[in-house]
């Protein structure tokens, strides 16, 4: 684990390296942004040069400390995570009374706290009189999906550290090159953020199969409603149906986007890379408009099962509206 192994986020990276380099580290850091953008690898790759013997900017990965952080035992470090749906006060009393028994040898400590946006009112409290009267030789690391959904006072005492998204074709390629289907790739990196998010979902068991059944839905979808809705009745609502239906209906909006895109000459931008034979032939059938109709019957059907309609029900009622036009 090193800077160098964690993908993208440049600017997250220089602003830890030159902290590093300058010997400027603050007590405490709010990394912030969406699941899968590496926040985690790049929050254990500082802790490693935090600790690390040798204080560069990077851990040098043959000290005993980087070592011993390789191997999972490096007592310096310490990580939480929410008890169930948050975290507790008592979780924050706990890691006051390691970090405080640990204090008493020498160096550095570090604790990264995950999902800091779930703590209690208490535990935020608790942390926060904690990040008051910071101690030198302790550096905290506060993971969010969303800093600012974090108490203000314990933001206003963090340095924040700004996670974005990759780029599409950036996340694209980096996939490609590791080995991932370039047809499912190109379908992933439109579901999640960063590249852990989007390999896990190209791994998943059902994500291919399901791939293919939006392929058939979206030919089938238009003018075919009944052979439509056997297919559903087969391949969508009966084995793995909730693991399936979680992609199933963002992938069919893609499905029809690539139609405009197809319409508009951006073939970079198609999802469906390998359909283009086929949208040749069919892509034209409707106006810009009509597909823009049909992208929001799939945005309608997500919203409504979001509203606790039957997940059935509400595919069903768009497929209805599908054929309607």
């Amino acid at each position: 684990m090193s800077f160098h192994t964690v993908a993208g986020q440049d600017k997250a990276k220089r602003i830890l390296q030159h902290a590093l380099q300058r010997d400027t580290v603050s007590h405490a850091y709010l990394f912030s942004g969406p699941p899968g953008t590496g926040r985690k690898q790049l929050a254990l790759a500082f802790a490693k040069a935090l600790l690390c013997e040798r204080a560069a900017d990077d851990a040098c990965g043959a000290c005993l400390s980087c070592r011993k952080f390789e191997h999972g035992n490096q007592p310096s470090l310490l990580q939480l995570a929410p008890d169930g749906a948050t975290i507790k006060i008592e979780q924050i009393r706990q890691l006051q009374r390691d970090l405080g028994y640990r204090s008493a040898g020498e160096g550095r400590k570090v604790y990264i706290l995950e999902q800091a946006e779930t703590m209690t009112l208490p535990a935020a409290n608790s942390l926060l009189k904690f990040l008051e009267e910071p101690q030198a030789q302790i550096v905290a690391i506060l993971i969010a999906d969303n800093g600012q959904a974090v108490l203000p006072t314990i933001r206003s005492r963090t340095q924040w550290v700004p996670f974005a998204p990759p780029a599409p074709a950036e996340l694209l390629e980096q996939l490609v090159a590791d080995g991932h289907s370039p047809v499912l790739a190109r379908a992933a990196i439109h579901l999640a953020s960063g590249y852990e998010a989007c390999a896990a979902i190209i791994q998943e068991e059902t994500f291919a199969e399901t791939r293919n059944v939006v392929i058939q839905l979206g030919k089938e979808s238009l003018t075919r409603f009944t052979a439509a809705m056997i297919t559903s009745q087969q391949q969508v609502f009966k084995a793995n149906a909730e693991q399936r239906f979680a992609h199933l209906l963002p992938l069919l909006l893609l499905w029809y986007k690539d139609m405009i895109h197809f319409q508009a000459g951006r073939q970079e931008s198609i999802v469906f890379i390998d359909q283009l034979e086929w949208m040749g032939q069919h892509a034209y059938a409707r106006t810009p408009a009509g597909w823009v109709s049909c992208m929001e019957r799939a945005l309608e059907a997500q919203t409504r099962i979001r509203a606790h309609v039957a997940p059935q029900l509400a595919f069903e009622q768009m497929m209805i509206h599908l054929q309607e036009g």
